[in-house]
């Protein structure tokens, strides 16, 4: 075959993780600001595309564009090169099958973490710096911003869940792949369906939600954006935190249990230590 069998990819996670749980903490640093820029990317070509596209062609077929231009991101940081906390949600399966330690997994994890934070934090502010997030584009960043610092807890958990067990397979098919194209395809489709479907991915929302509170004092963006004075207030450091704390618990289940523990568990008698 032109490409890995499910048992093989199994035993490339686990190669994968032990690179990844062996990268210098400068690696994780660099490689991981690259990935929360990359997926930063991402969201602004997704606000973009869908400022007005919905009142052309619908709001299905909306969702189903900006979906697919969003998984540029992804493309970036597993084809140029990047640690995405969301991504690395899969390495657990190396400590599962006795690769690496759980405290290495977890020291990757939080500084990845941090790095991607910083990447995202960075790229929402250059978008801001350029201006171009003004007129429709800004007004939907606004929206888009608010919408997801108003969530509450219970929904943006689940959310958080499904969208990353999306995310990880995508991972998981694109370490399946033996070509460049072969790569983009497995990212394309898993990605597209996470966003059209509305789920949430906390590197994402970090520059989403970031991109939001820059642009809050615009008060020309806010009002075309008709946001109230309830979604106003969401724009805020607590709104961030609302949002970031469930959909981050919720992404570590997403890809830690339905992918690294459920493909664990179907092939660990395949799996080479």
């Amino acid at each position: 075959m032109s490409f890995k069998s499910p048992a093989d990819i199994a035993n490339s996670a686990c190669a994968t993780a032990t690179g990844k749980c062996s990268l210098r903490i400068s690696q994780m640093l660099f490689l991981g600001f690259l990935a929360g820029a990359y997926i930063g990317f991402g969201g602004f070509l997704y606000t973009v595309v869908t400022q007005d596209l919905s009142q052309y062609v619908g709001l299905g077929l909306s969702k189903l564009v900006g979906g697919a231009s969003f998984t540029v991101g992804l493309m970036l940081v597993i084809i140029a090169g990047g640690e995405l906390f969301t991504g690395n949600c899969l390495i657990p399966i190396g400590a599962l099958a006795g690769c690496v330690t759980l405290k290495e997994i977890l020291k990757n994890w939080v500084i990845v973490y941090f790095a991607n934070l910083i990447g995202s934090l960075f790229l929402a502010y250059l978008i801001y710096r350029t201006g171009l997030a003004s007129d429709a584009v800004g007004s939907n960043a606004l929206k888009i911003a608010s919408g997801k610092m108003s969530l509450p807890f219970e929904i943006a958990f689940f959310s958080g869940i499904l969208c990353n067990w999306l995310v990880v397979l995508a991972v998981w098919m694109a370490m399946a792949a033996e070509d460049i194209i072969s790569k983009i395809f497995a990212i394309f489709f898993p990605i597209m369906a996470f966003v059209a479907s509305g789920f949430e991915h906390s590197i994402a929302n970090m520059y989403f939600m970031a991109l939001g509170i820059l642009l809050k004092n615009n008060e020309g963006l806010v009002s075309q954006a008709g946001l109230s004075s309830h979604s106003l207030d969401a724009l805020s450091v607590g709104g961030f935190l609302n949002n970031i704390i469930p959909v981050t618990l919720g992404n570590i289940i997403g890809g830690v249990v339905f992918v690294a523990l459920f493909y664990y568990l179907a092939y660990k008698d395949k799996i080479k230590a």
